[in-house]
């Protein structure tokens, strides 16, 4: 079976494929800290038939203190084979917030060199609104076989952000909050600056979502983006909290064919808490 070239599908694509063999569906909804939701608890609760789940701050590099970091290679596909993963699957991510933690997972697994993956437009609330299934309880899948190929191009680190920003290598687009991007607003971890990288260009990762909490359409991306003040012909690197609403500017890129966006894994939680990185205030 061939994936769509949208990154993203319907529920009624996915309702027609819940039982095919290769297609395997998983959950990566995360909450920002502080949240009193639980995801893990949420997905025991109710998901799409088939799901297994994708804990986000569990797949990740469990000797940094910054958040969910990208793991080892090796250590990604140890975890995705206990999830039942194949190499020879197109995985379908969704999370239960619409759009916001599942593109995480679908850039991880790119970075991971594993392309044929998709995320679910409008995530579990457009499944349940659309009348589709759900099924309770905590599945154990049997052991796949998904192997792992590192994809560096992908991802940028505090150095390379570093360099980019020197040469105008890339253009940094923060998908933060405007108060939070202007340093008005505070940071929900502790122990961060305000504000943001000096040259930096800003655009929310929520204006990228319409009222459905499904993705907008390519159109209305490209408009977002110019009216940020981003030049789509140019090499772009999305930067965030740490990492997570990064990814949904990654996945709208993707949409608008632009496949070869890297993120800043560390993001802010990492540019934020250094004494010797700059920061900038306001617009």
């Amino acid at each position: 079976m061939s994936a769509p070239a949208d990154p993203l599908v319907t529920t009624e694509w996915l309702f027609e494929r819940l039982d095919a063999p290769d297609i395997a569906i998983l959950d990566a909804s995360w909450f920002m800290p502080g949240s009193p939701t639980d995801a893990r608890q949420e997905f025991a609760a109710g998901h799409i038939p088939g799901a297994v789940f994708f804990d986000i701050d569990q797949i990740s590099d469990r000797s940094s203190a910054l958040p969910h970091m990208l793991p080892s290679s090796g250590e990604f596909a140890a975890a995705v084979r206990r999830l039942g993963v194949r190499a020879s699957q197109t995985i379908v991510v969704y999370d239960s917030q619409g759009i916001f933690s599942a593109p995480r997972a679908w850039w991880t697994f790119r970075v991971m060199g594993h392309d044929a993956v998709l995320v679910l437009d409008g995530g579990l609330p457009a499944w349940t609104r659309d009348g589709r299934p759900l099924e309770s309880g905590w599945p154990v899948p049997t052991r796949g076989d998904f192997k792992a190929r590192a994809n560096p191009a992908l991802v940028r680190d505090l150095e390379a952000v570093r360099a980019e920003l020197a040469s105008h290598g890339a253009q940094i687009v923060d998908a933060r909050p405007a108060a939070r991007f202007t340093g008005e607003a505070p940071e929900p971890r502790a122990g961060l600056r305000g504000g943001h990288m000096p040259g930096a260009l800003n655009l929310p990762w929520a204006d990228l979502i319409v009222a459905d909490g499904r993705m907008a359409e390519a159109p209305a991306l490209a408009d977002a983006f110019t009216a940020a003040g981003v030049d789509l012909a140019l090499p772009i690197t999305t930067s965030c909290g740490s990492g997570i609403s990064a990814s949904v500017l990654a996945l709208a890129l993707a949409r608008l064919g632009r496949t070869d966006v890297a993120v800043y894994d560390g993001s802010w939680s990492e540019w934020g808490a250094r004494a010797a990185t700059p920061v900038a205030t306001g617009r």
